[in-house]
């Protein structure tokens, strides 16, 4: 078994700490009624700030706002600035905490305690047992949004055992002759359609999309073919999947709660990699944190 696929498998007990022992800090860190709040990250975590972004909004607790670190974001006074990074070394999160004004508070959500990223901000959740040796990250996403959907008024008590039962079953994937891998999601899980496209990429180097839903019959669908997975995280409509199918892509529909979607989507990632001869553990051109010169 890769390391990549360890820290996937190992979500379940991950999760289960994260209730444990960080639900109450996360509550109070990310749950201010109120405060309007400027969520930033770079790459996994952009997403990851997305979805959190429309969890906090939409549960009615503040202007929440995602942008990522490394793109010109505008400053609309925001109250708090949530900084995600998983190694707290990433450059652009760092020359992100060089210009919030002074004064408004900044948290940081890490997997290392002494991390550049950590030491600066006023408050930090500190998800160091969720961290991963792997370039690739899974398990550190999937524990911070666990722990959002908690924090916004989500009963997520379940989601570990029933994450234990689904990936204790082998994955039900057909991938002969497959090599396009679609993820839709709609609210929320577009941004975990995005990271699962992303996992592919990472970790096969193989062709990969993700697109909003209902967006997708808006020019995207036109690339669908026999050769195609496309698979929708959270609800469906079943016009869609019926479009979709009449281009002769396989359509799946998930039949778990997202989050456990997403790690289905990441042993996904692993099995194309192996399946092409790639080792996930080293992926093509990647670091474990980008850190600027």
């Amino acid at each position: 078994m890769t390391l990549t696929s360890s820290e996937i498998a190992s979500q379940p007990d991950i999760w289960r700490e994260a209730l444990t022992t960080r639900a109450d800090l996360a509550t109070a860190l990310l749950a201010r009624p109120g405060e309007s709040m400027l969520v930033l990250g770079c790459g996994t975590s952009a997403f990851v700030a997305e979805s959190f972004a429309y969890l906090r909004e939409g549960a009615g607790l503040g202007i929440t706002d995602a942008a990522y670190a490394s793109e010109p974001w505008t400053w609309r006074d925001y109250d708090s600035v949530l900084l995600l990074s998983r190694s707290g070394t990433t450059t652009e999160v760092l020359d992100a905490l060089d210009v919030i004004p002074a004064g408004v508070r900044t948290i940081a959500v890490t997997g290392v305690a002494d991390s550049p990223v950590a030491q600066r901000a006023d408050d930090v959740l500190l998800l160091d047992f969720a961290d991963e040796e792997s370039v690739v990250q899974t398990r550190f996403p999937t524990t911070f949004l666990l722990l959002a959907r908690h924090a916004v008024g989500q009963d997520v008590s379940a989601l570990p055992d029933e994450a234990a039962a689904v990936l204790g079953r082998p994955l039900d994937v057909d991938l002969d002759g497959r090599t396009h891998f679609v993820y839709l999601g709609s609210g929320w899980t577009y941004g975990l359609a995005q990271e699962a496209a992303l996992k592919i990429r990472e970790a096969a180097q193989a062709w990969a999309e993700s697109y909003p839903a209902l967006d997708y019959r808006h020019g995207p669908l036109a690339v669908a073919d026999e050769r195609s997975l496309v698979w929708i995280i959270g609800p469906s409509e079943q016009s869609l999947v019926t479009d979709i199918e009449r281009t002769g892509a396989t359509v799946r529909v998930s039949a778990s709660d997202p989050l456990i979607e997403l790690a289905q989507a990441q042993r996904l990632a692993v099995a194309v990699a192996e399946r092409a001869g790639l080792n996930p553990d080293a992926p093509r051109h990647l670091t474990r944190s980008i850190v600027l010169g």
